[in-house]
């Protein structure tokens, strides 16, 4: 014998039951406006690490600008092989 097949009504029930959001709870523009506020505030996040990179990047130029005159560090640094400078 052959099996039946049943049908769910459970599948047709799970579409029209979906819980409310806070999205549908909410008016548009106050959706809108929290929307515009998290954009500014990542605007403003993004700009203060651009400035922050900024300022160690001009750190990081001074301090090696103040071992370039530096002549202990440039001892240092330099090759000891000076006979291939012959």
């Amino acid at each position: 014998m052959a099996k039946k097949k049943w049908s769910s009504g459970a599948s047709e029930t799970g579409v029209q039951d979906k819980p409310a959001t806070l999205k549908d709870l909410l008016s548009p523009d106050v959706v809108a406006g929290l929307k515009a506020q998290a954009d500014k505030m990542k605007a403003e996040e993004q700009a203060r690490k651009d400035a922050a990179r900024a300022e160690a990047e001009a750190a990081r130029k001074a301090e090696e600008k103040r071992l370039e005159n530096d002549f202990g560090h440039l001892l240092e640094k330099s090759n000891l092989d000076w006979r291939k400078h012959k």
